[in-house]
């Protein structure tokens, strides 16, 4: 069964839900392992007030029992503490009246304004609730369930800001393991100290103007084996996946892999990665007996995992929420007006590293689940031995010059 997920609610809801199908049964799951990367997607200089008011834990409303996942639908509740604070304020005085928080002037750059007219609204509210990023918290949840399924294979992902307000961080070669122990020590969760101040200044200087800003991603996953993904269907192939899983998610407005963009002003012979015979004797290999002595493909080829790294790169778009707004048109009036201004961040960029790796998770999931999948996680692991050792075999059989068997 696929990896799927689906969630409900509203900014400023009761609370977030997410429903997951597809992990076998017995895999280990504490909520302290979730609201972990909870917290996680928190964190980050130039994030508003809201996360000052909330404090993000899980609730388990089904689907794991005593510590373990039973193979039926994992159930996961969020509550928005803010709620109680937008209740007292929408509550009017009188009897039972309610005073509804509407906007009426669409914010350039988010769903306000084609919301309001494709669903035929009069308050934008009624879109910009759910189309707010704070829907991303449920799927950091998701996940964090996708991650430890992973973590189960040897699966490390972790992410890292490349740039933020037109400021570039040195990446340095090799990235540190684990990546997010390093990236999470500083609090724009780039790798590079020289950086770190400059960029720090900058949202400090957008905050004062009334600005946003935006930025560049950087997720990597290692330890995957060979062969995840397919060649065979366009909607098979794990690049396509992962684009789309990473450009649904708010503001990102472009995905990278490998080299992405930059292969394409390079020559051939600087872009692809040439192939080399692996160590002998070591076993399982995941990547099948082979490496490559770059990794420019960014660990796809063909629409499938190579064994070397996935490296994954995501550009967010400023907020849309600016303080000092843009010029608009109010919906009630019909006349030129400034838009709406609500509290928000300056930047998001580092914690939308945090969102990406769960993203890139969820695909990676779905596709081991494709590949191995069972009803419990015993039996997934004896797909995947297998298939390990029979990776091995065939490049160990090839290299004593034995015949290939008969088609």
């Amino acid at each position: 069964m696929p990896f799927r997920f689906t969630t409900a609610g509203e900014s400023h809801g009761k609370a977030l839900l997410a429903i997951v199908e597809g992990l076998p049964a017995g895999l280990p799951l504490a909520a302290e392992q979730v609201n972990r990367q909870l917290q996680r997607r928190m964190q980050g200089y130039g994030r508003g007030a809201r996360m000052q008011i909330e404090q993000d834990r899980i609730e388990w409303l089904a689907g794991v029992r005593a510590g373990q996942t039973l193979g039926s639908p994992v159930a996961m509740l969020i509550e928005n503490r803010d709620w109680a604070n937008w209740e007292d304020v929408m509550a009017a005085e009188g009897a039972g009246e309610v005073r509804r928080r509407r906007v009426t002037r669409p914010r350039p750059g988010h769903a306000d304004l084609v919301g309001v007219l494709k669903y035929d609204r009069l308050d934008a509210r009624d879109i910009l609730e759910r189309a707010s990023a704070r829907e991303t918290a449920a799927r950091v949840a998701v996940g964090a369930l996708a991650r430890r399924l992973l973590e189960e294979f040897g699966v490390e992902i972790g992410s890292h800001v490349v740039s933020l307000g037109g400021v570039t961080a040195r990446r340095p070669e090799p990235l540190p393991t684990p990546l997010n122990e390093a990236a999470d020590r500083s609090p724009v969760r780039v790798l590079d100290a020289g950086a770190e101040a400059e960029i720090v200044r900058r949202i400090d200087e957008a905050k004062a103007a009334g600005d946003t800003l935006g930025g560049e991603l950087e997720v990597v996953a290692r330890g995957l084996v060979l062969g995840l993904g397919s060649h065979v269907s366009w909607d098979r192939k794990l690049d396509g996946r992962l684009a789309a899983l990473l450009m649904s998610v708010p503001a990102i407005k472009g995905v990278e892999i490998g080299l992405g963009f930059e292969a394409a002003r390079r020559p051939g012979s600087r872009v692809h990665d040439p192939i080399a015979a692996g160590e002998s004797g070591l076993a399982p290999d995941p990547r099948g007996g082979f490496r490559r002595l770059s990794n420019n493909a960014g660990g796809l080829e063909g629409g499938m995992t190579t064994g070397e790294p996935l490296v994954v790169r995501m550009a967010m778009k400023p907020i849309s929420t600016l303080m000092s707004p843009l010029g608009t048109v109010d919906l009630a009036k019909g006349t030129p007006a400034n838009a709406q201004s609500e509290r928000s961040d300056v930047t998001a960029v580092p914690a939308a590293g945090v969102i990406g790796e769960a993203m890139v998770a969820i695909a990676l999931a779905d596709a081991m689940l494709e590949k191995f999948g069972g009803d419990s996680l015993s039996e997934m692991r004896r797909n995947h031995d297998g298939y390990l050792a029979a990776l091995g075999g065939r490049w160990e059989a090839l290299g004593r010059g034995e015949p290939e068997p008969a088609a």
